[in-house]
Order: structure tokens, then C-alpha cells, then sequence
């Protein structure tokens, strides 16, 4: 299989993580990871910064470049791209990791929080993707990973979080309709979703209401978006993978290794039936 050596990673959200490990995959093949994050002082609640996670991407092998990034400003995210490119020539992948979460109903969602979700998650993608546009047009092999769910208008996937679903599925509608925009300069847009929980800070923020030990470890999703990440991007565009799926497609059958505690039941992701 192809690998990613050489490779320029533009990651959102990687300062912990999915995103993180992702950068941390590539980064074991070579790979330059431009870690694009809020994150540049420690929070006891929230581990991790852009600087931690550059040491990582630097002990597995890779380069990094670590860009404190407010995925809200417009501006923020063009100056991100180009220290990118100043740093590494230009960009080959995209990886619109980063996600703002807030599970609860309409009355217990402040506008606030419905603001935050849709600017992080479906404008965020939207204006990340725009900025590192130009770059990816000239890369070889280009793509574009958004970290989202299989669309779907099943009322039970809104019942529960309207605001979230509606700004999660924004990042999938990106993935329809860029896809096919960007078909024939040959930039694949594609989407990957975790069929169990995965236990990242983000799930151990939510008070309690999942445990550790019913989650899978983020490696699961790492490894999935290294397997759609080389492939050829003109023959692989519009997908809504599962990385499950993505693995046992390799020929993977053990996935306990994955497993925050391995033997436990597995708790089926959102938007995940089953």
C-alpha cells in the first residue's frame, strides 16, 4: 500500500484526539502534520496543546508545524494555511477534524452553543476547505477528509440534538457537494465516521454520561483515514466510510487491540444504526 512520506497534512482540531492521532499515523510514514488548533495553554479539562502535539508528530517521525488557529475567524484560518505553505511548499490533504459538541434539546441549547456548533463545524469546513483550495488543486493525489456522519433525515438522529445534527450534517452536505464539484480537478472530498464512541476528551467532557471502558481508542479512526488518505483520489470521491468497515476491507478481522478495555460491550456512535 501507498503511504503518506513526503506528504503535507493541513489537520483541524489536532491538538488532541481523533485528529491528533491522525497526524500521528502520517506522521510514522514521514509526513509533514500542520497542526491547525486553539489549543496553546494547558486545560486540566482539555489535555493537550498545538506545542504537545507537535512533539508527538515529531517522536513518530514526521515534521510538524504548530499554528494557534481560531477555526472561526476567516482570517485566523487563511493565515494558517499560508504558514503552512511557507513551512512546507503547499498542501496535499485536508483533514476538517474540528467539531464544537453540545448534546441536548431545544430548550436546553442557548444560542450561543448553536452559534459555536455551526461556526466551528459546518462554516469552519466550509471556510478551511475554500482557504486551502488553491493548494490542493496543485497537489498530486489531493484529498479532503471531513470527520462527519453518513447523511441520513431519520427524525431519531435529530430528536434528541437538533443544533448539533443540523451542524454535523453540515459538514456531510460539504462532503455531497464538494465532491462532486471538485470532481474533475481530481480532489477527492470524502467522509469518515466512527461506528462505536471514541474515547477522546471531548466524550469524557460530556459529565459522565459515557464510560471510557465502552469506547474504542482514536488509533481506529487513524488508521482508517491512512487507508482512504492513499488511495487514488480520482477514484475514490463521495464516500461516507465507517472505520470499521474501512479496516475489514484491508483484510483486518481483530479489532480488540482498538479497544479502550477489550471484552466490554462497544457503544454504537451517533448516527451509527447498530
Amino acid at each position: 500500500m501507498a503511504d503518506l512520506k513526503g506528504k503535507t497534512l493541513f489537520i483541524t482540531g489536532a491538538s488532541r484526539g481523533i485528529g491528533l492521532a491522525i497526524g500521528r499515523r502520517a506522521a510514522c510514514d514521514g509526513a509533514n502534520v500542520v497542526i491547525a488548533a486553539k489549543s496553546v495553554v494547558p486545560n486540566p479539562k482539555l489535555p493537550g496543546t498545538i506545542h504537545t502535539a507537535a512533539q508527538t508528530i515529531i517522536q513518530a517521525g514526521g515534521q510538524a508545524l504548530a499554528v494557534q488557529m481560531d477555526i472561526r475567524s476567516e482570517e485566523a484560518v487563511r493565515d494558517a494555511v499560508k504558514q503552512a505553505v511557507a513551512r512546507f511548499g503547499g498542501i496535499d490533504i485536508l483533514v476538517n477534524n474540528a467539531s464544537a459538541i453540545w448534546l441536548a434539546g431545544t430548550v436546553e441549547t442557548p444560542a450561543k452553543r448553536f452559534d459555536l456548533m455551526h461556526q466551528v463545524n459546518t462554516r469552519g469546513t466550509f471556510v478551511t476547505t475554500q482557504a486551502c483550495l488553491p493548494w490542493l488543486q496543485k497537489a498530486v493525489n489531493p484529498h479532503v477528509l471531513m470527520l462527519a456522519p453518513p447523511p441520513t433525515l431519520d427524525s431519531k438522529w435529530f430528536r434528541d440534538h437538533t443544533a448539533y445534527s443540523i451542524a454535523k450534517y453540515g459538514m456531510s452536505l460539504c462532503v455531497l457537494g464538494m465532491s462532486a464539484e471538485f470532481s474533475e480537478c481530481g480532489i477527492a472530498v470524502n467522509a469518515l465516521w466512527p461506528r462505536t464512541v471514541i474515547a477522546t476528551a471531548a466524550i469524557a467532557m460530556l459529565g459522565g454520561k459515557v464510560r471510557a471502558e465502552y469506547c474504542r481508542r482514536p488509533e481506529i479512526v487513524a488508521d482508517a483515514a491512512q487507508v482512504i488518505l492513499c488511495k487514488n483520489s480520482r477514484d475514490f470521491s463521495g464516500n461516507f466510510c465507517i472505520d470499521e468497515t474501512v479496516l475489514r476491507e484491508t483484510g483486518i478481522k481483530d479489532f480488540d487491540t482498538y479497544a479502550v478495555q477489550p471484552g466490554q460491550p462497544l457503544l454504537a456512535d451517533l448516527f451509527v444504526d447498530g
